[in-house]
């Protein structure tokens, strides 16, 4: 598998500095304008719909899991009405092999205020986040990332989803 550079577009950029900031550690920054992403999803990311999704896993099986489980719901629904926020699932849906449920994100703001609110907040829950860019397999198994365990998916009937 080969990937595009991430430098792709700054071929012929100057040089970056070496110096250290006065901390010691960090590196000294040339000043530039604010990159488009904090208000556009990247290529290939399709925002048509929803830009990301955020699966709330549990184990459905674990009375205390499901309690919390729709507390967080509830949580979310009070704080983020304006998130797309599906029912609760007690039970393995789709790909998911636990119960869950899903929130959907439409901008970069509200993916990083959602994903550090996660990070406080899912207790004893995972979270599976990825983005939509109309390949749902590789969404769920390579452009993905996890709060907490990570579970295993059946990804095989994502394969023909687009």
């Amino acid at each position: 598998m080969s990937y595009k550079s991430p430098l792709q577009g700054y071929e012929h950029a100057e040089p970056l500095p070496t110096d250290v900031n006065p901390d010691g550690k960090s590196l000294v920054n040339l000043p530039a304008p604010l990159s488009r992403v904090y208000e556009t999803f990247p290529d290939p990311i399709d925002s048509s719909n929803n830009g990301f999704d955020f699966h709330i896993y549990f184990m459905q099986n674990v009375a205390s899991e499901v309690k919390y489980a729709h507390e967080l719901h509830e949580r979310i629904r009070r704080e983020f009405p304006e998130l797309r926020i599906y029912k609760v699932f007690e039970r393995p849906v789709g790909p998911h092999p636990v119960g869950m449920f899903e929130v959907n994100t439409f901008d970069p703001h509200q993916t990083g205020v959602l994903f550090s609110f996660l990070t406080v907040w899912r207790g004893p829950l995972s979270v599976l986040i990825h983005p939509n860019t109309n390949n749902a397999h590789k969404d769920h198994t390579e452009l993905n990332a996890w709060i907490g365990r990570p579970w295993p998916l059946n990804a095989e009937m994502l394969r023909h989803i687009h």
